[in-house]
């Protein structure tokens, strides 16, 4: 499972240290696609593969379904985690969630996310006002 956050910072390359706690579990490669919110979603092999037959069950015959699926899967690439714990995110991703210098790895369940850190302290900021409201909102959850 991952969680926590982490700051770091992804280089003119696009190269970006993974957080050691991450590495373990995410192996010496795993997918990066397009996310929501406008950041980066990492998945596990095994994580992606699971994901990947969900994808398969969508309804092609839906418009939204496509879109989806197209969106999600013409972003995804395999990574690899070199010597010094970095990898190399391809350009259309960079550019797709804003990374610049400073970025936010954050760790959610299943799955990572690479965040820009001015996108992530206005997201993280504008969840937080209505955090307990959505709490509320979670039907059949309790902490």
């Amino acid at each position: 499972m991952f969680m926590g956050e982490y700051q770091h910072s992804i280089d003119s390359k696009g190269r970006m240290i993974v957080p050691a706690k991450f590495r373990d579990i995410l192996g010496e490669s795993f997918v990066i696609t397009r996310g929501l919110d406008q950041c980066i979603f990492g998945y596990p092999m095994e994580e992606w593969r699971k994901l990947e037959e969900k994808l398969k069950d969508l309804p092609m015959t839906k418009k939204d379904a496509r879109a989806f699926a197209r969106f999600f899967f013409s972003g995804a690439t395999e990574v690899e985690i070199d010597k010094q714990g970095r990898i190399n995110i391809p350009t259309t991703l960079v550019q797709f969630a804003n990374l610049e210098k400073d970025c936010v790895i954050v760790g959610v369940s299943s799955k990572i996310e690479i965040w820009a850190k001015e996108a992530w302290n206005k997201y993280f900021d504008e969840s937080a006002e209505s955090f307990n409201e959505i709490a509320e909102n979670l039907i059949g959850f309790d902490f």
